[in-house]
């Protein structure tokens, strides 16, 4: 231990030599300071040390042998709980000499013992049997069917029938796919399972990650290559490849692959979710099945649902699986969500930031530590009486950049309350009886794009607390503003944007965004990037679209009659935000948001994956001045 001291101590005084405050010439004449210098730290606790590794080849009821690897503690005096995460993404470093670098939920789990378990599931990697993107469930099995749910349920009565030292308890967690995994382990749970934590977990696949209410996540297009190929045996190796964009400016290359039939080069049939995306363009049988919101009924083991408030891919899911659970079971069932892009709490940063917006230190380690674990101890290790010492919903209010505790969410002492979009940009909380109507046109050959910076990637995080700036300056982007707030405004829950609009054509896409706008004083923090300020920022707080043409219904589209006046709801995701006195709430509303959605021809086609060139015309919108935007005030 001693010698640990000395060694975090030399770091510390390295560290702290490589930080120098510069003056740096700036437009305005500001002095900057830079960013003390990067020192890797070499983690002291070494999972080989204290663990031993075994893979193991554990047979479902239908015989199909899924990929099993397990870490045990080397200390066999005592008996442990056993936490595992059943994934598509691999259960890397294969071989029983090779391993992770830090296994399990987080470190503190890790180092204070506990039995990790990691699976391939069914079709990918090193299992055997065919994969399904979001297995449908199958209710009152019997024989050998399967799904998830047995996949899961076999998995764990061969685990404490067969793992030494085992205390009989087992907990179940992941993040994002692994999350939905962890997820369906809640239905027709093994009486092992004590704790679930489903984490960014997807929920239903019409609303997370690759479409969002009825629009296509073009930003997510490259990553079907992942779940879309299929192989036919156990592998250790990628049998996968992505697509080149050949540039490092994604907008370009989407709009020069548009329409969408142009993208068709870089996947053929063999890419058998980009087929099934492309072929199940309404929330028909196809999606309703693999949804697994709606079965998240009379749910026996405790859970804790996590989430990120700004995450770009999984909002829809652990919100809704949480409200789900809590509507529908009496079970312990928590909620924790953060100033976390997608999985950022499982990560190590010392600072949290999210784009341009930094929100505190030490947030992340501090879940990990103090609810994470705690969580898990209690039902695995512990009385297991519920009385964890954690609140029924933890959640940061990403305004005042502080935590707080509810014990509902949304919490009970809540109002809605509407503020009408008017003309001359004004966002009232009374109602204009005048007729009167706000317009752009929306050209989908020039969309408005999701953000400024020039890049090529997966998943966008970042953006979603872009500066809007550069779009409210757009002639194409409606933009209703508050005036400067004499009180602080709370909104704890749900948005519903209630739009009553028109087109001059037949078909259109509605994204609204909810802005906070900045006071002109505000100072910049070191994480803003250089070509922008914290003066008059407009930070995005919450996003989303519909297709148009599921305003009514999901699985029933239907065109825009040109001119007609039609009312169309959009909801958008909870936020806990306050916007403070002398700030002012904005909101925008367009029509493109380009590439994270395609672009939406404007003319009413039954598949937008066949739509031809010629589909493709600007169009003539109308927001009416009767519309408003429902926000759910905390009192």
């Amino acid at each position: 231990m001693i010698f640990q001291r000395i060694y975090l101590f030399l770091l510390f005084i390295i560290a702290f030599s490589s930080c120098k405050s510069v003056d740096k010439p700036s437009d305005k004449g500001f002095k900057t300071i830079e960013k003390p210098a990067i020192v890797e730290v070499v983690d002291i606790y070494n999972p080989q040390d204290h663990y031993t590794k075994k893979e193991v080849m554990v047979e479902m009821r239908d015989g199909i042998k899924l990929h099993t690897t397990i870490y045990a503690p080397k200390d066999t005096s005592k008996t442990y709980p056993i936490l595992m995460m059943r994934t598509p993404y691999s259960c890397k470093p294969y071989g029983e000499d090779q391993f992770k670098s830090k296994i399990g939920p987080n470190k503190y789990l890790m180092e204070e013992g506990n039995i990790m378990v990691y699976q391939d599931v069914r079709g990918r990697w090193n299992s055997e049997g065919v994969y399904d993107n979001m297995r449908a469930y199958i209710p009152n099995k019997t024989g050998t069917q399967f799904d998830e749910a047995s996949d899961t349920y076999d998995t764990i009565e061969w685990l404490v029938n067969n793992v030494e030292n085992n205390n009989g308890n087992v907990g179940t967690y992941g993040i994002s796919y692994p999350g939905f995994y962890a997820t369906y382990s809640l239905l027709d749970a093994h009486p092992a399972l004590k704790a679930v934590s489903p984490q960014a977990c997807i929920g239903d696949f019409f609303f997370d990650d690759f479409i969002h209410n009825g629009a296509f996540l073009l930003s997510y297009w490259r990553a079907t290559a992942l779940f879309g190929a299929m192989k036919d045996e156990p592998t250790t190796e990628s049998w996968y490849s992505f697509p080149n964009f050949g540039t490092e400016d994604q907008h370009q290359f989407f709009l020069d692959h548009t329409p969408l039939s142009k993208l068709n080069k870089f996947y053929d049939s063999t890419n058998v979710f980009m087929e099934q995306i492309k072929t199940h363009v309404t929330y028909d049988e196809f999606w309703q099945s693999r949804g697994i919101i709606q079965h998240l009924k009379d749910i026996k083991p405790a859970t804790m649902v996590v989430g990120g408030l700004f995450d770009a891919e999984d909002l829809y899911g652990p919100f809704s699986t949480y409200k789900s659970i809590e509507k529908h079971s009496d079970n312990y069932n928590t909620v924790v969500f953060g100033p976390w892009s997608h999985g950022d709490w499982a990560r190590g940063s010392e600072r949290q930031v999210v784009g341009n917006i930094y929100f505190g230190d030490e947030l992340s380690d501090d879940f990990q530590k103090n609810v994470e674990t705690k969580f898990f101890n209690h039902f695995l290790k512990g009385e297991a009486t519920g009385e964890t010492g954690l609140p029924e919903a933890y959640m940061f209010n990403t305004g005042t950049k502080t935590w707080e505790s509810f014990d509902t969410w949304p919490p009970q002492n809540t109002t809605k309350e509407n503020y009408y979009m008017q003309p001359y940009e004004r966002l009232t909380q009374l109602p204009n009886k005048m007729y009167a109507a706000s317009e752009f046109v929306s050209d989908p050959k020039k969309p408005v794009p999701y953000t400024e910076d020039i890049k090529v990637g997966f998943t966008p995080r970042k953006f979603m607390t872009d500066d809007q700036r550069f779009s409210s300056r757009r002639p194409d982007v409606l933009t209703f503003e508050t005036e400067v707030l004499e009180n602080d405004v709370t909104l704890a829950g749900d948005i519903l944007a209630k739009l009553n609009v028109s087109t001059t054509g037949t078909a259109a896409d509605w994204i609204v965004k909810v802005i906070d706008v900045f006071p002109s004083d505000t100072k910049n923090t070191a994480d803003v990037q250089d070509h922008l300020k914290l003066s008059n920022y407009h930070m995005m707080v919450r996003s989303e679209v519909l297709r148009g043409r599921f305003r009514n219904s999901m699985s029933q589209p239907e065109p825009f009659v040109p001119n007609e006046k039609t009312a169309v709801n959009l909801k958008l995701q909870d936020v806990f935000h306050t916007f403070k006195k002398g700030h002012k709430i904005q909101v925008q509303v367009q029509s493109t948001f380009f590439p994270y959605i395609d672009a939406n021809p404007q003319t009413y086609v039954d598949n937008i994956f066949e739509a031809k060139e010629s589909d493709f015309k600007k169009q003539t919108h109308k927001v009416f001045n009767d519309s408003s935007i429902e926000f759910t005030v905390l009192k």
